[in-house]
């Protein structure tokens, strides 16, 4: 039986969670995560068009808009983030996980939709910018409830694996857990449980968060517009030097992703968010002499993301999976909206920090601040760094509602969680 609760008791004692961590991977899992995906791959969308029609956007048959009215565009889109991360992070236990995924999905074709009938000419890029609030409100939401639900992989598909598998594993009934159920925990609530009960994990989620929003919407939405003032690539063309960097974003995860279990979360994290930091350094020395030209510069920024991208993604990953169950999916909406806050100002920043393309030592500057923050990251990761892998959910964070767990796990993880750390 999966979960038991007795009339004289509220408390539940339930196998689930044990259940759950013995499946192996399948189709099921599979069909999951390219679902959930989906709001990854739109958001990869979203900022890749916001950055390759940018340069388009300055012409005069256009919008005629400057290079740091082009950024803000990426400002309002990143500040819909944050409103819909933290307005829908709210709702994701209580309409569920695959309810939220769908609403938050519409908001964002409405939001992306509306973009399409901005008028040319006058004020009308104020009915941009609103557009884009509206987006990102969708994305921020869909981010709140996809990251959670990767990790849980919403139970009782054993039928369905089982089809595919064949005979499961047996349950060991010694990591039943018994559980209280606990009301909804508001965002006053839940700050007090982040940095009373997980300082250093809230400190490390907000550090990988924080310095990889930074830097990869800071050179991100404002690549088209550096390669047209600085490079004077047509903006017609700059769209091709995107295929490259789209590459490195795409390979970074995926031939790095699984040493992340094998190497560990730790040696991982802090390694590349501390390389790529260096060679974002490297680089801006490079761009800030003269040295590089479109082709090469985006050679330089492709293997600076390699890394970083890889960094990135296991920064999504950890705040998905230290903190408890009960406060996992709003965990991740506040992070996801402080990082977004400070993505907004990178972006915002960078912009105006290219002007009209003459100045290299002011946007130098803006990338040795975005290296220095991705060093860091890291460096805060090497102290902070939970060691996660090939463990289950409930063993790297208990979670709240949990009275009793077995001995057995206790015994495996180690010492019983401290009062700070859970």
């Amino acid at each position: 039986m999966a979960t038991s609760v007795t009339t004289s008791s509220p408390n539940i004692r339930s196998l689930i969670p044990a259940r759950v961590d013995r499946l192996p991977w399948s189709k099921f899992h599979t069909r999951l995560v390219i679902a959930l995906g989906v709001a990854w791959i739109l958001d990869g969308l979203e900022i890749t068009i916001a950055s390759n029609v940018g340069p388009d956007l300055t012409l005069h048959n256009t919008l005629n808009m400057s290079a740091g009215a082009v950024s803000d565009i990426a400002w309002w889109y990143l500040i819909g983030e944050v409103i819909g991360a933290l307005f829908f992070g709210r709702l994701s236990d209580k309409l569920g996980r695959r309810n939220l995924f769908m609403v938050t999905l519409g908001v964002y074709l409405i939001g992306s939709g509306l973009t399409a009938f901005t008028p040319a000419g006058g004020y009308w890029f104020i009915f941009l910018y609103a557009t884009r609030v509206i987006a990102g409100m969708g994305i921020g939401g869909e981010y709140a409830a996809i990251n959670s639900a990767i990790d849980e992989m919403i139970p009782e598909i054993e039928a369905d694996v089982a089809a595919t598998k064949g005979d499961l594993p047996p349950v060991d009934p010694s990591k039943e857990i018994e559980i209280r159920p606990t009301d909804q925990i508001g965002y006053l609530a839940l700050t007090k449980v982040l940095f009373q009960r997980y300082p250093s994990r809230s400190i490390l989620g907000a550090a990988l968060m924080i310095t990889q929003s930074f830097l990869y919407n800071a050179i991100f939405f404002t690549y088209g517009l550096v390669l047209l003032y600085f490079f004077k690539v047509p903006a017609t063309d700059t769209a091709y030097y995107f295929m490259a960097f789209a590459v490195g974003n795409l390979l970074g995860p995926l031939t790095l992703g699984r040493l992340f279990d094998t190497v560990g979360r730790r040696k991982m994290i802090s390694g590349t968010y501390i390389l790529s930091g260096v060679l974002l350094a490297i680089s801006a020395e490079l761009f800030r002499v003269g040295a590089l030209n479109a082709v090469t510069q985006t050679i330089c920024w492709t293997v600076v993301f390699f890394f970083a991208s890889a960094g990135a993604s296991a920064g999504y990953l950890t705040v998905s999976e230290v903190f408890p169950l009960e406060v996992r999916a709003k965990a991740i909406a506040v992070f996801f909206a402080v990082a977004q806050l400070f993505g907004a100002f990178g972006s915002h920043w960078y912009g105006h920090l290219i002007g009209n393309g003459t100045d290299r030592g002011a946007l130098f500057a803006g990338y040795i601040v975005g290296a220095a923050a991705m060093i860091l990251g890291g460096v805060i990761a090497i102290f902070c760094a939970v060691d996660a892998e090939g463990k289950s959910l409930e063993d790297v964070a208990t979670p709240l509602s949990v009275i009793a767990k077995p001995a057995q796990t206790i015994f495996r993880t180690g010492a019983p969680p401290t009062a700070s750390e859970g």
